[in-house]
């Protein structure tokens, strides 16, 4: 019985599908992951690593993970281990080990000779800018360099001599002998293959001639038998040199399928960008939770099933398209608010003094760490010291009122203090300057939460810490890092220019003794306040935490 193949949901899979009912590769799909490991991988990689992996996986296939390694000026071994971490933390395992285009470096040398060989690349003397000149504009074809007509025998012994080192960098390259006047540019005689005496991150000096990218990427995915080569539409033109070398070459023709990357409101997508960043200190590295890369989102503590929910639910599509950041923090929420336990912070703390509560006294209360939820109970534990001096948020206070709907804190006004009792506030204290410096209040003392027999009722409840207690937390405040959604859309102006300065605001806050046991990642939802991660930064006696996500969506979808 034939196997059911499943339906497909979006344009590549209509491929795949075709594909597969046709028999094609024996009905195996394979497809691959290839970033080039010169910085850090970004929401818009987070898109193609989804795509690849849940359509291998839903077509019962495989998907490598290779590392497009042909250039050794800007590559290095620490950014391979980051986009490693990086495809585990979002829940992918790639087949077999890490493969690197390195590995092929031979195989493609052996294809470089055989195009040769073939009549089909030659060695040429020209400089960058005269090759540029050579290739015309889409208006006016190109004219041929004058080194295109050496023989096969002179092409091949000059290529060698290129590997075997004999020439100065930037002195020749080879290209392939493809149509000047081609109306796509890219096949105007390509450049194959260029000098450079640098040391590889992996290969050492073995090298001193490199693919270039347009060479290594379509041979490695031959190597490899990639049936499916999904990437991202600003490679839609290359695909014509893809094709023109696998059928020269005469090798396993992988299919280039292009989707629309996906763009963010007020993240940045370009590693050059996200470098300039780091290195000019804007922001505190390539983790810094303002950046739109996966590690810094990951720092910030976005659940990693949230980035693949987003990716998923903003679909492939052929043209590209900028994705609300809302949208993005939705799904951060929506996964946080069904995972992350409930604890008390204050951000920006003012004392509150019950005068009718026994100064030596501390009761340990019953606080909810997760409400209760279809089939499951709510999660509670007896951790939550109470005494005369707490803690509560200075927005929480106001000495008169506009607003007859106001049910925190204020003069003559019964509030509940949650998981514990309903208070009285009598008044305040103020320094010279009319700055609230303490709050007074009394306390019903049978008005206990889940024991209340006071008969008093409260219109509002507020968070709260008790201050003996209480543990020193530094909280990161993060907002966008723009203030600009498409900082890099104004031709006429530096993208540094719409640098938010108040995308970072550190708070000195309190919060209850539990939080001292927050190990780096773990996220909690501070009542009231938001969610907020446990960051690397923290030391055991002073927890550092970052803001994840706010309490309230402003998605509108």
């Amino acid at each position: 019985m034939t196997e059911r193949i499943p339906e497909a949901d979006n344009f590549i899979e209509e491929f795949i599908v075709e594909d597969l009912k046709n028999g094609k590769h024996g009905g195996r799909v394979h497809t691959r992951f290839p970033p080039e490991p010169n910085g850090y991988l970004h929401i818009g990689h987070a898109k193609a690593i989804v795509i690849n992996f849940e359509i291998g996986k839903k077509y019962g296939g495989k998907t490598n993970l290779r590392m497009d390694d042909t250039n050794p000026s800007t590559e290095e071994t620490h950014f391979v281990t980051n986009i490693e971490n990086d495809l585990r933390w979002l829940g992918y395992e790639w087949e077999g080990e890490t493969l690197y285009a390195s590995d092929y470096f031979g195989e493609l040398y052996e294809f470089a000779l055989r195009l040769i060989d073939k009549g089909l690349a030659y060695v040429d003397d020209s400089t960058v800018e005269e090759i540029a000149q050579q290739k015309g504009d889409i208006d006016r074809p190109g004219t041929n360099s004058p080194f295109r007509d050496r023989s096969i025998t002179e092409n091949r012994d000059l290529f060698e001599r290129m590997k075997a080192g004999e020439f100065p960098d930037g002195s020749k390259v080879l290209r392939a002998k493809i149509d000047m006047a081609h109306p796509n540019l890219l096949l105007r005689d390509p450049v194959l293959y260029r000098i450079k005496h640098e040391a590889h991150h992996r290969t050492g000096d073995a090298w001193c001639i490199y693919p270039l990218y347009d060479f290594a990427h379509g041979q490695s995915d031959s190597i490899e038998g990639i049936t499916h080569s999904l990437c991202s539409l600003e490679f839609r033109h290359h695909r014509d040199l893809y094709n023109w070398l696998i059928e020269a070459l005469e090798i396993f023709p992988s299919r280039q399928i292009e989707f629309a990357r996906m763009n963010v409101d007020y993240l940045i997508t370009s590693k050059r960008k996200l470098k300039k960043l780091v290195e000019e200190g804007i922001v505190a590295g390539w983790d810094d939770p303002r950046m739109g890369t996966l590690a810094g989102m990951r720092r910030k503590g976005y659940p990693p099933l949230a980035l693949r929910n987003f990716c998923l639910r903003t679909g492939v599509t052929k043209r590209d398209n900028q994705q609300e950041y809302d949208l993005l923090e939705h799904n951060v929420r929506e996964v946080l608010n069904d995972t992350a336990d409930r604890y008390m912070a204050v951000l920006d703390p003012v004392k509150l003094v019950l005068t009718n509560y026994p100064a030596d006294q501390v009761e340990m209360l019953t606080a909810e760490r997760q409400p209760e939820t279809e089939g499951s109970p709510a999660l509670t534990e007896e951790a939550l010291p109470f005494g005369k001096e707490l803690w509560v948020e200075r927005e929480d206070y106001q000495k008169e009122p506009q607003n007859r709907k106001y049910f925190r804190l204020a003069p003559g006004k019964d509030v509940r203090l949650k998981s514990a009792y309903i208070i009285h506030v009598s008044g305040h204290e103020e320094d010279a300057d009319g700055v609230v410096t303490q709050i007074n209040a009394t306390y019903y003392p049978e008005s206990r939460s889940g024991n209340d027999t006071s008969g008093v009722s409260a219109k509002g409840t507020i968070h709260w810490v008790a201050v003996r207690e209480a543990i020193d937390l530094e909280v990161r405040e993060y907002d966008k890092l723009f203030t600009d959604p498409t900082p890099m859309d104004h031709e006429d102006r530096d993208f540094l220019e719409f640098i938010n300065p108040s995308s970072l605001q550190i708070l000195a806050a309190k919060g209850e003794p539990a939080l001292a046991k927050a190990q780096p990642g773990d996220t909690f939802q501070f009542l009231r306040k938001g969610y907020y991660t446990a960051d690397p930064d923290g030391t055991p006696g002073k927890p550092v935490f970052n803001l994840t996500v706010g309490l309230k969506s402003g998605w509108k979808g």
